[in-house]
């Protein structure tokens, strides 16, 4: 009796333990995922999104639908992610903008390491600094000399404020002791549209949305904002290579959820993306644009947000940066 009583005894306790999150019956996915890229239609994020959804669903036997929620640098579709069903069944795409909004605004509505669980890193590299090919610059070092010779006159755009497109605009004024205006947009393909207008003198791009650009001369590329040259732009030098110090911006790309979303699903997600990372045509066509794949475990892109977020802040204080 007394062992029934010790059994039972433990049973109870077990039983009274917190359960970890899992999955309800069925085999996750059951039905369409919902993927919100923060971003405007045809953005080069955007694009990355819907190539690595397209392949997801194949690989899921679900479709993977992306929906686009702009504005605010990211932050609309971020906030309306974080308050979704931690069911596995709705998803955030990031980019950098997902940490230097929250770093730079006093508000973003949204906290990326607290609100969020990391499912899958994607990718990781330089954006392009690019100009109207009006612009009588052809280099960085001419830019900046401009931009010094005339402050305020010349202008660039960004997605939205807090956007990587606008603190890497500030990183390099800061830098340079340079005043160039921002023209924040909802959305950086509006802005694009307006640098090749010529309504804009400058912006910083993904190079998916570069590169292609750059091609049909419709843009000048005079730097990219890594440590180094990239293969997909050999003849075009960093930043660092042309006097601008300190000033290393670095985009990403990755999948978060909801934080309480299920053990189960976010490993199904993380190793079904690592599945679509290894198939040589998706490796090709992020390489080709620029990218350099970063496939991992989920702690993988968390430890990036977080260092990402700390960096961000670091270097808004030290530039004394101030946003609304």
């Amino acid at each position: 009796m007394t062992l029934l009583r010790r059994c039972a005894a433990a049973i109870l306790a077990l039983s009274l333990l917190p359960a970890a999150p899992a999955l309800a019956q069925g085999v996750y996915p059951t039905k369409p995922i919902r993927l919100v890229v923060p971003f405007t239609p045809g953005a080069g994020t955007d694009t990355v999104a819907r190539f690595v959804a397209q392949k997801l669903s194949e690989r899921l036997g679900q479709q993977v639908v992306v929906e686009n929620r702009t504005g605010a640098g990211g932050a609309i579709g971020a906030a309306e992610v974080a308050k979704a069903e931690p069911d596995g069944y709705t998803l955030l795409f990031v980019a950098s903008p997902f940490t230097t909004v929250a770093a730079s605004a006093r508000n973003p509505g949204y906290d990326p390491v607290g609100q969020f669980v990391p499912v899958a890193p994607i990718a990781s590299g330089p954006l392009a600094f690019v100009v109207n090919p009006a612009v009588p610059a052809t280099t960085m070092r001419e830019f900046v000399e401009l931009a010094r010779r005339e402050p305020g006159r010349l202008n660039y755009g960004s997605a939205g404020t807090g956007s990587v497109n606008h603190l890497a605009l500030e990183l390099l004024m800061a830098r340079t002791g340079t005043t160039i205006v921002h023209v924040p947009y909802r959305g950086i393909a509006d802005a694009t549209k307006d640098l090749i207008a010529g309504t804009l003198q400058a912006m910083t791009a993904s190079i998916p949305a570069a590169l292609p650009l750059a091609a049909d001369k419709r843009v000048r590329v005079l730097a990219v904002t890594g440590p180094k040259r990239i293969p997909q732009m050999p003849d075009v030098p960093s930043w660092q290579e042309q006097g601008v110090a300190n000033a290393e911006v670095i985009n990403y790309w990755g999948i978060v959820a909801p934080a309480g979303t299920p053990r189960d699903a976010i490993a199904k997600l993380n190793a079904e993306t690592r599945r679509v990372l290894a198939q040589a045509d998706v490796r090709e066509r992020l390489e080709r644009e620029g990218a350099e794949l970063i496939p991992g475990e989920p702690e993988r892109l968390g430890v990036l947000i977080a260092s990402d977020l700390a960096n961000w802040k670091k270097l808004i204080a030290e530039a004394r940066l101030a946003f609304e």
